[in-house]
């Protein structure tokens, strides 16, 4: 075991945790002022509920002995086997127990991402069996196809350094399923649903670009030059995303906007993370660029196709998530990462489309699974709340506490 290393992963792993309660300011600063609680409360508690599920069944779903490449057996039952010897596989220098508590914070973010979709409708109770079942029957098996080792997207040469398909398509493309299934906020088109508190929306962007760092350099999964390559990806991205979000809504709306600030950061961020360990910085710089506008068109378009993503996840993590695992297939080069693949732009065409292909099956798996989950929970317990509940807002209708008391 090597202490460096051990010491990054830990610092790293509790960098990405932050990342969860950033995510629940970002979100909650967005909604109006009746549902901020109820927004930072659908972002907090996926902390407790997935880190349960993660040590006793998650981990060994998604990191375990393959079963046929498409998911880990249950031989890791409650962390049985999971010790403080490093488990070479997947890390050889640090406590297997610190390799699984690191990836633990990515199986909880991401169900976290998806409830910006559907803010300001859903039952709490409903919700928390659906962070349940969604990390089951998608995360896990997407997590394992990917990074476990068997995998068969992994055998077939796919790479996502730090979860650009693992985390944000399978996030964005299950919260368009959601919003479908779901229907519209009541008064959608006509009321002010203006964000109630941009501040702390801009606080929780800040403090997610700081535990982007321990999510993407923390990947390296050592304390060593691809870790400080990674860091340097991931922070000239999320600059570039920002700057072209910016500079985009400024050319097309008249006015930059801290909203767009925020989220051309959080766009820049997520794009490059499935890239942050294979690219040079000038790549991460180009793709942080293009997350920012194409992104900033994405969101644009929401309210032509007329569906209602409350914050904006379609619009950011799923097609950022694609167009990062895609540049991933036209930008990675063994001069950065000699484990990882050279891209189309470095003489092999054949890693693009084994991206296309990774992000292509990811995205319908995601996409008919969560809207057929959706679909029997509704049945079964209701998704929203009701129509007097609704109006009055979630902080109260579902938690009897308020958010302001001015």
């Amino acid at each position: 075991m090597n202490n460096g290393d051990t010491a990054w992963l830990l610092v790293s792993a509790a960098l990405v945790m932050v990342m969860t309660p950033a995510l629940a300011m970002f979100y909650g600063g967005m909604v109006r002022r009746k549902n901020i609680l109820s927004t930072i409360m659908q972002s907090f508690i996926v902390i407790a509920l997935i880190s349960v599920e993660w040590m006793l069944v998650g981990y060994s779903a998604a990191f375990g002995p393959d079963l046929g490449g498409v998911i880990g057996d249950l031989s890791w039952f409650g962390l049985g086997g999971v010790g403080i010897e490093p488990f070479k596989g997947y890390a050889a220098t640090v406590p297997h127990q610190a390799f699984m508590i690191y990836q633990m914070m990515f199986a909880v973010i991401t169900p976290a991402l998806i409830a910006g979709a559907f803010a300001e409708r859903f039952r709490f109770s409903t919700y928390l069996v659906f962070c349940l079942l969604w990390s089951l029957l998608v995360y896990n098996p997407v997590a394992h196809w990917m990074w476990g080792i068997g995998g068969w997207l992994r055998n077939l040469g796919a790479i996502d350094f730090a979860g650009g398909t693992v985390v944000h398509i399978t996030a964005g493309v299950s919260a368009l399923a959601a919003v479908l299934v779901v229907g519209k906020r009541r008064g959608f088109g006509t009321d002010n649903m203006a964000p109630n508190n941009l501040p702390m929306t801009v606080l929780g962007a800040g403090l997610l670009w700081f535990g982007w760092f321990g999510f993407n350099a923390g990947s390296a999964l050592a304390a060593d030059g691809l870790s400080v390559h990674a860091f340097v990806s991931t922070h000239m991205a999320a600059a570039a995303g920002t700057l072209a979000w910016v500079f985009t809504e400024w050319i097309h709306r008249g006015k930059p906007t801290v909203l767009g600030a925020a989220s051309g950061c959080i766009a820049g961020l997520g794009t490059i993370t499935p890239a942050s360990g294979f690219v040079q910085p000038v790549s991460a710089l180009v793709i942080g660029a293009a997350a920012g506008s194409i992104c900033y068109g994405a969101v644009m378009m929401k309210g032509r196709l007329g569906y209602d993503d409350s914050l904006d996840v379609v619009g950011v993590h799923c097609v950022g998530g694609v167009l990062g695992t895609l540049a991933t297939g036209l930008f990675a080069t063994k001069l950065v990462n000699p484990g990882g693949a050279d891209g189309m732009f470095y003489g092999n065409p054949k890693q693009f489309a084994i991206q296309a292909l990774a992000a292509g099956v990811v995205l319908v798996y995601s996409f008919v699974v969560t809207y057929a989950l959706l679909k029997v929970l509704d049945k079964l317990m209701v998704l929203r709340v009701s129509r007097e509940d609704e109006v009055m807002g979630l902080d109260l209708s579902e938690h009897g506490e308020a958010g302001y008391t001015w």
